[in-house]
């Protein structure tokens, strides 16, 4: 039985197959815990522990920027991007003694002697699968301990293998290779299990072998469902509220057949997402869960001012909360249940301005994160997303006198650059008479309306590209200090250049995106700079559909991504498939060739989340020529006859006439052809950057006419053929068409120097 990688544990322990599990203790050798990013105390944090296996000390280097590409990669997805303030991030140096990992790539390749023990196969294990990729849960943990202050509850482990083979694991032993093309994909994805709750939207169990159907009641999973449009509407359940939008996946939220390792019977909301095929997006509906899942696990009210003793009428209250990367949590104050008017969502309220009649009273702060990634009112409701500090307020308590040094303590980072959307915040010193008042410049000029002084929001400034300097300046009325702290804001998207295979003919128009023609696979290489240090993410999309990761091709990453009419099959998946069913499908799953014209835009990412602009060009995919069973090459004296097969014209003069007989074809590339071409009943006739020094007339061919690139002399007549022929950028002395479809262009129109008759006058060709 094949496993994908990617399953949950519960998934892999049901198929059988051990997966480590953590314990209490274990010896720990050497080895350096690295914090990659540390926003705030671990117990009030969510907290990635990346750890090595199979790394020498001479293999450091390659795990370090192992973990860097996982990370910038994860830091591209939301809800990661949104709520990355919201983990800490350590990464764990451990030398093995030997390099690589146990069974890599199979049950021959030996064994490594290395402190984690990871091995594919399941660990060596013949009963197994090739990509899983397993960990001692033990040594795993033991090394993890040494990241003080995360523990099994509020960490996830991911262990990386020094490999470039694909391979992974899911659960709180997170797996996968290191340096593999998609490895990269496989962390947020299996944090969508563990994390996230989220459950496999794979219409299949083993790769390559279709699943059956669903016969049970409604799924407890978020994102699966029996119910139709019509029933998710009328009993508003399940992603209702989504339906019929964008998916942040591609296509539209809808209802598709095929999740949870089967094919019908059971529907999932979008064609693909981040649990269907690694390199979307999660969907809407994903999105919100994690999004609850990710802030239910800090809790976004963070502190703020005493809550265990009754507090007087005669004091500033604080309450302190978490701040995501994209947006501001909201706060609203209330008195004895009824709402404070014009707080304007500061963290502080002045209880000597409301006038309180003598007594107790009960003062509460609720903080809400008003994120659009949330519809459900009572996800919105929940304390993952709405809590609340609550004070009783005591009319006849004095507030004694306490001197407090004006300060600045906590902030958004200032060790790298914020994005040019970013909203960056400040948090002061909090005395109980007064408000320390923050003011904000960006390049020295101040900033009008930040929305709340405690933040700004960098997005609403438009900045201008490059590097700007913003500063925010806290000040104490009453002794008139001054502290200031600064941030470097990189308001300046990536860019993403392509590098194409060659095409078959280019056209460029002004104002319009380059055109290509191709007649069979092409491949697209992305390469990302930036002004900026860190990793560029480019990503891709075909036709519109949802934005994917490039990762150049699953079995290595330095080469390019490869487009075909059904896509490549790849161990028991198919990618880049221009036909129907999508970009990444099951091999099994039905798809129609995809000739045509395509449309693919791509852009990046840089380290600090800014998007750059997007660049597109079309491609158009034509069949392929014919299998040539004789090719001419060279210098051909005299007249030339196809009676049979197919025969291909390479690089080739022709010094006389050539003739096509019935049921035999030509193929023609870079070729010239000095007399003329005649054919009567031929299978096909394709001209690729040939010239033909003489009239062309080609009648009744029963397949297909294919002429891109071509220079006719004389004139081309067409007559009775049987699918569209295609004249694309060429040239032709006279052209006529009589009888069969008209011809098309692709793109590119041919220029006839004469007259044109018959219906290629209609066509405009």
């Amino acid at each position: 039985m094949r496993i994908r990688a990617g399953l949950c544990v519960a998934v892999l322990v049901a198929a059988g197959l051990a997966v480590a599990t953590p314990a209490a203790a274990a010896p720990v050798d050497a080895a350096t815990v690295v914090p990659i990013q540390v926003t705030g105390d671990p117990a009030k944090r969510f907290n990635l522990v990346l750890l090595g296996d199979g790394y020498t000390e001479a293999d450091l280097p390659a795990f370090r920027s192992h973990v860097d590409r996982h990370l910038n990669t994860l830091w591209t997805i939301e809800p990661f991007k949104s709520y990355r303030s919201y983990f800490n991030v350590y990464a764990i140096e451990i030398v093995s003694p030997e390099s690589g990992v146990d069974c890599d790539p199979g049950l021959s390749a030996p064994r490594r002697d290395t402190v984690l023990d990871m091995g594919f196969w399941g660990g060596c294990n013949p009963a197994s699968v090739q990509r899983l990729l397993t960990v001692d849960g033990v040594a795993a943990n033991a090394y993890a301990d040494l990241a003080v202050g995360t523990t099994p509850g509020n960490r996830q482990l991911i262990a990386l293998a020094n490999s470039g083979t694909y391979g992974g694991a899911g659960g709180s032993n997170a797996t996968a290779s290191g340096g593999n093309a998609l490895s990269a994909l496989i962390s947020p994805h299996e944090l969508g299990h563990s994390l996230g709750g989220l459950q496999d939207e794979y219409d299949y169990y083993g790769r390559g072998v279709p699943g059956d159907t669903y016969e049970g009641p409604e799924p407890d999973s978020a994102h699966h469902t029996v119910l139709t449009e019509r029933q998710m509407r009328d009993t508003r359940a399940k992603w209702w509220r989504w339906l019929g939008e964008p998916s942040e996946a591609g296509g539209t939220i809808g209802r598709y057949e095929g999740g949870l390792y089967l094919q019908r019977g059971v529907w999932r909301p979008s064609r693909h997402s981040m649990m269907k095929s690694l390199g979307f997006y999660f969907d809407q509906v994903g999105r919100e869960q994690m999004t609850e899942r990710i802030a239910g696990r800090v809790g976004i009210v963070e502190g703020g001012t005493a809550t265990d003793q009754p507090v007087g009428a005669d004091r500033l209250l604080w309450v302190d909360t978490l701040h995501p990367v994209s947006h501001a949590l909201t706060v609203t104050w209330s008195v004895d249940g009824r709402a404070v008017p014009r707080t304007g969502n500061a963290r502080h309220l002045d209880l000597r301005t409301l006038r309180l009649k003598s007594g107790r009273h009960t003062v509460t702060a609720t903080v809400t994160d008003p994120t659009e990634f949330v519809r459900d009112p009572a996800v919105r409701r929940s304390p993952s997303l709405t809590q609340t500090r609550t004070w009783t307020v005591d009319t006849g308590v004095r507030t004694p006198p306490v001197a407090q040094p004006l300060a600045i303590t906590d902030s958004t980072a200032t060790d790298r650059p914020v994005g040019a959307r970013d909203v960056v915040y400040v948090r002061t010193s909090q005395p109980a008479d007064r408000v320390p008042r923050v003011r904000w410049s960006i390049d020295g000029r101040p900033v009008a309306d930040t929305g709340s002084d405690r933040d700004v929001r960098l997005g609403a400034l438009r900045l201008s590209r490059g590097t700007h300097r913003l500063t925010a300046r806290v000040s104490d009325p009453a002794t008139r200090a001054v502290v200031t702290r600064t941030w470097a804001v990189d308001a300046t998207g990536p860019d993403v250049a392509s590098t194409l295979s060659e095409p078959l003919l280019t056209t460029t128009r002004p104002g319009r995106p380059t055109e290509y023609v191709y007649n069979g696979p092409f491949t697209m290489g992305l390469t990302g700079t930036d002004d900026g240090t860190g990793q560029v993410t480019a990503e891709f999309r075909l036709d519109g559909d949802g934005w994917h990761n490039y990762y150049g091709w699953p079995t290595d990453a330095r080469s390019p991504f490869r487009f075909t009419a059904t896509g490549t099959d790849v161990d028991g998946l198919v990618y880049g498939n221009l036909g129907s069913g999508g970009l990444s499908v099951s091999p099994f799953a039905e798809r129609s060739p995809g000739y045509g014209r395509h449309t693919i835009d791509y852009r990046g990412i840089d380290a600090v989340g800014n998007i750059g602009a997007a660049h597109t060009f079309v491609a158009t995919l034509i069949p392929p020529p014919p299998a040539c069973t004789r090719v001419v090459s060279g210098r051909h004296t005299g007249p030339l006859a196809v009676t049979t097969g197919v025969t291909c014209l390479r690089t080739a003069t022709v010094t006389g006439p050539v003739t096509v007989a019935a049921g035999a074809a030509l193929v023609a590339e870079g070729s010239t052809i000095a007399g003329s071409l005649a054919s009567s009943r031929a299978a096909a006739v394709e001209l690729l950057h040939t010239e033909v020094r003489g009239a062309v007339a080609l009648t009744g061919t029963t397949d297909h006419v294919t002429m891109v690139g071509a220079r006719v002399t004389g004139a081309l007549a067409l007559t009775g053929t049987t699918s569209a022929p295609i004249l694309a950028g060429g040239q032709v002395g006279a052209l006529t068409c009589t009888g069969g479809p008209a011809p098309v262009d692709l793109g590119a129109p041919t220029t006839v120097r004469g007259a044109t008759g018959g219906h290629c006058r209609a066509s405009g060709s």
